[in-house]
């Protein structure tokens, strides 16, 4: 058992200005994460940054998705349909499991994640695509 601050963790991230989807797959934004503690499969864990992410999914449980500070935008598409959900500060959302996502317009956002493994990532819309383009990561 370990007490983190989560105040003290994020204030080790670098601020990621201008966070592109390709960045998943290059590393340029590892600085701008921290993971926290495992959890149960997967692992807590923040991010700071601003721009947008790629899409993911966790194909073995629920992912738990807080603001802390900063607003984003969190594009879910679940059973053919698209649900654009505003995120601000103390807010969170439980995405589903399998249920592609991704981050668009984020400024400022220090968010702090629950997140099972494994996680699929791919860079573009998966409703535009086959399953041949999904990574895991």
């Amino acid at each position: 058992m370990r007490k983190t601050s989560l105040t003290e963790v994020l204030k080790t991230l670098q601020h990621l200005p201008d966070r592109t989807p390709e960045m998943a797959f290059t590393g340029e934004a590892d600085a701008a994460f921290s993971d926290i503690a495992p959890y149960r499969d997967g692992v807590i864990a923040v991010g700071f940054y601003s721009g947008s992410s790629e899409w993911e999914r966790h194909p073995d449980g629920d992912e738990i998705v807080m603001a802390i500070e900063g607003h984003t935008t969190l594009v879910l598409l679940e059973q053919g349909e698209r649900h654009v959900i505003p995120l601000g500060p103390g807010e969170l959302v439980v995405v589903p499991q399998g249920c592609w996502h991704h981050f668009e317009s984020a400024a400022n956002l220090k968010v702090m994640s629950v997140t099972p493994q494994p996680t699929e990532h791919t860079l573009h819309d998966p409703t535009a695509q086959k399953e041949a383009g999904v990574r895991l990561l």
